[in-house]
């Protein structure tokens, strides 16, 4: 699309918008949440990483990376790439897989025959992830030189680039990284406790407790130590502390051990200077509002010391979101849709509605009135309404008329910032493509020949109009962190449609 019809289009929507107002450009569909709840999983085993199992269904992807590690003498194969690259950057991943859990977790009753699709994604990270932990004192913390991929347009079945592997230590400490993947341990511990494996589940509990005894001993930042691997792709800007807490908090869900209850109460404290300023930010490298949402559930209840200060952290972050709140710090486009700076806008999206829906469940039966500097009160009902339009967006009540899932409605993103998909698959294109060989692709204004089914990508600009360009990765690529907070919300919204 050339430069002027872009503009011609932006204006169109923005005209629109503004006649018809923004619930009448959107068109309140009845939308199938259970097929795009199918297809938001299916999206993982296109990310997939290592030997392919014979149930794979996505079946243009191959066996890939299936070496990683052996120059360390050790099996890192499996687990995710993160995006549209080739690399396994394991502090997203982590992050990715907590999310998901959660969403199992609350919502698995309600996915029917998707069930066992989301267990086998949440299993298929974490026997990646007792793969990283393996060694005592290390943890394996990225695979691949994300310079040498991102020079590339190459298919994961071909790469050809350094698989170097980044690994955090004892002297060269990684607490954000070790922290996350401790979190991610032991939210899928529960998952597999609730769900029928009771002994693979105390296997990853297990783990989650000696990677967090590790990630707290030995305190450090990743950036620090593998730097030129993490940033500025997965550079952590929020400090570690707020991992330490996050972990602690799902090891206090999977325990219920007072030295983990004792250790978020003292640390909240003694943390504050670190974490205090991003008390609203949630994300792959922030935690600090999950871990108030999260921990609210028992606060709220009375089942543990109602002083702390979770549960007012928690109301302050849901007067940071909702658009009547006098304390709003988002904005919203034209559209509706929330928006804050920095790519992939659709990462805040999904997080933020997901820690929006667990509080107005937990909340559900509590007498806790959540007030907006005393005069707005926001009620369980009116967070589940406006988690339900941020989803309805996503999937096409939007200006466009698109859907920003792939394979999901009529119109959707056809040239997706993704290698896999924008390349031949290795059927149909048996020859090896090399590293600038795929650039014609890249270039190429042809729909992607694979189909990502379930991808949702980085979205729409502040004034809803979208490209689909592939070109432009902060908007046309998807990523795991997206997708996973949204299968628990699109599981929630098919049992309550």
């Amino acid at each position: 699309m050339t430069r002027e019809k872009m503009y011609l289009l932006r204006i169109l929507v923005l005209v629109i918008v503004l006649i018809v107002g923004p619930s009448a450009a959107k068109k309140n569909l009845m939308h199938d949440y259970g097929d795009a709840l199918s297809k938001s999983i299916l999206f993982f085993e296109g990310q997939r990483s290592g030997k392919l199992p014979s149930t794979q269904r996505l079946a243009w992807r191959k066996d890939s990376a299936l070496h990683d590690g052996t120059d360390k003498g050790v099996d890192l194969t499996g687990g995710y790439y993160d995006a549209g690259d080739n690399v396994k950057f394991n502090f997203p991943m982590a992050f990715s897989t907590t999310m998901l859990a959660w969403g199992v977790l609350d919502y698995g009753r309600s996915m029917g025959p998707e069930l066992h699709n989301a267990l086998e994604a949440v299993r298929w990270a974490t026997d990646y992830f007792l793969k990283t932990t393996a060694t005592n004192g290390v943890v394996y913390a990225q695979v691949g030189d994300p310079n040498a991929d991102h020079n590339c347009w190459q298919r994961p079945e071909d790469m050809d680039t350094p698989r170097t592997v980044y690994a955090v230590t004892e002297k060269a400490p990684g607490s954000e990284v070790s922290g996350e993947i401790a979190a991610a341990l032991a939210a899928a511990s529960l998952v597999f406790k609730a769900f029928g494996d009771r002994a693979y589940s105390k296997v990853l509990l297990q783990r989650a407790s000696k990677v967090f005894e590790f990630a707290d001993k030995y305190r450090g930042s990743y950036k620090d130590s593998i730097g030129e691997g993490a940033c500025p792709f997965y550079c952590d800007f929020s400090g570690y502390h707020d991992e330490l807490l996050w972990a602690a908090a799902w090891l206090h869900k999977a325990t219920k051990s007072h030295v983990h209850w004792n250790y978020l109460v003292q640390n909240m404290n003694n943390f504050k200077p670190h974490i205090e300023g991003s008390m609203f930010e949630f994300g792959w490298d922030a935690k600090h509002a999950g871990i108030n949402i999260l921990v609210s559930k028992y606060v709220v209840n009375r089942s543990l010391e109602a002083t702390t200060p979770f549960l007012s952290y928690a109301d302050s972050f849901v007067c940071s979101v909702l658009p009547e709140s006098p304390t709003k710090i988002v904005n919203f486009s034209p559209g509706g849709l929330l928006v804050k700076e920095g790519v992939c806008n659709m990462q805040h999206t999904t997080a933020i509605s997901f820690l929006l829906l667990a509080y107005a469940r937990y909340l559900k039966n509590s007498n806790h009135i959540v007030r907006c500097n005393n005069n707005v009160i926001i009620t369980p009902k009116r967070l589940i309404h406006f988690t339900r339009n941020q989803v309805n967006y996503i999937l096409g009540d939007n200006p466009m008329s698109m859907s920003y899932m792939v394979g999901y409605g009529k119109k959707y993103p056809q040239r997706i910032h993704h290698r896999a998909s924008s390349l031949p698959s290795i059927v149909a294109k048996p020859e090896h493509i090399e590293c600038k060989g795929g650039t014609p692709y890249f270039l190429s204004g042809a729909p992607n020949p694979n189909m990502l089914t379930g991808a949702v990508v980085g979205g729409p600009d502040t004034d809803d109009t979208y490209a689909d360009d592939r070109v432009d990765a902060t908007k046309s690529e998807p990523t795991t962190y997206v997708n996973a907070p949204l299968v628990g919300l699109l599981a929630y919204f098919n049992a309550h449609s």
